[in-house]
């Protein structure tokens, strides 16, 4: 009996929300996000819809506003991983450069190395991500293409893009920064 009560009225009441909340739902998350994850988000956001569909409120401004809260949610957990990950990378970054000093390198060469992990830090989520996947990840164009879902030909335009954007940073990055790394590894090593 429970089967036939929340069967087909459950889906016809879902088919009738997604059809009045689509449209505005996507518009609210392309205002947040690169068009190419908009969809995404609002599948996701969906699916919570779907999972939770007694929580929803029958009202349709109420049930579009409880959408939209999903989506927020949805997307600033979204922001929060992606900020875990590139701390991740950069916190691995600077312990190789720590490692790399306290071995007792070149400074010049940690100091470069140095200004490369500020220049990273510099560049935008999608020319990290660009990067990434061509140099941490080893992907050729092709596979990096389908990653993002995107041609080939754009990906390496993408990259070309990534990696003038990183010399630039690179470039532009205070050529004090020697001094500082210089006296940071003397002072580790007296330390010991």
């Amino acid at each position: 009996m429970n089967v036939t009560d929340t069967g087909p009225p459950r889906s016809q009441r879902f088919a009738h929300l997604y059809e009045q909340t689509y449209a505005a739902l996507l518009r609210f998350v392309e205002r947040r996000v690169h068009p190419s994850h908009a969809e995404d988000v609002v599948a996701d956001v969906f699916l919570v819809a779907w999972r939770r569909l007694d929580d929803v409120p029958r009202a349709a401004d109420e049930a579009r506003a409880w959408l939209f809260g999903v989506a927020h949610r949805t997307l600033r957990n979204g922001l929060r991983a992606d900020q875990r990950r590139q701390a991740l990378t950069v916190r691995i970054a600077d312990s190789q450069l720590t490692g790399a000093a306290a071995a007792g390198l070149d400074p010049e060469l940690v100091a470069r190395r140095l200004d490369l992990v500020q220049a990273w830090r510099r560049l935008s989520p999608r020319h990290q991500e660009t990067l990434a996947l061509a140099v941490w990840d080893g992907l050729t164009a092709p596979q990096a293409a389908r990653v993002l879902g995107i041609s080939p030909v754009a990906f390496r335009l993408r990259l070309a893009r990534a990696r003038r954007a990183l010399r630039h940073h690179a470039d532009a990055a205070p050529a004090t920064t020697t001094q500082p790394v210089a006296t940071a590894t003397v002072d580790s090593r007296s330390m010991r």
